[in-house]
């Protein structure tokens, strides 16, 4: 949190890994993203080793932030971060790369992907 908190004074952006929220903590003891978020301490969610997590730790968020605030955190913040600002949001101009989700219970399921507009699953 300490980092976290120096990052943002620092006006540096901070992204959280989506396992951590997934898994409610850091497997390895690190801070909890969740803290992260309730501190305003995180501007976007990553995930390396499991993708889906995305999609997973936005619905698990949206209770406390809003599903809007909760999908930019997968979605336009991470592309903004790396400089993509064609993309990471629905707008006129934007590639058009969409997801379709259901839940089934509380769990999101992809149900069909657009990318640039194509429907590609």
């Amino acid at each position: 949190m300490q980092a976290a908190r120096a990052a943002k004074a620092a006006n540096m952006d901070v992204i959280a890994g989506a396992p951590n929220i997934v898994r409610g903590g850091s497997h390895s003891g690190n801070v909890a993203a969740a803290d992260l978020l309730a501190s305003e301490a995180v501007d976007a969610f990553a995930s390396d080793y499991v993708p889906n997590s995305l999609i997973e730790a936005a619905f698990l968020c949206a209770d406390r932030i809003g599903l809007p605030r909760a999908i930019a955190l997968v979605s336009e913040q991470p592309a903004r971060l790396a400089g993509l600002t064609d993309r990471g949001r629905i707008a006129p101009g934007q590639r058009a790369d969409l997801v379709r989700v259901r839940l089934h219970d509380t769990l999101p399921v992809v149900r069909q992907v657009w990318r640039a507009g194509e429907r590609v699953a």
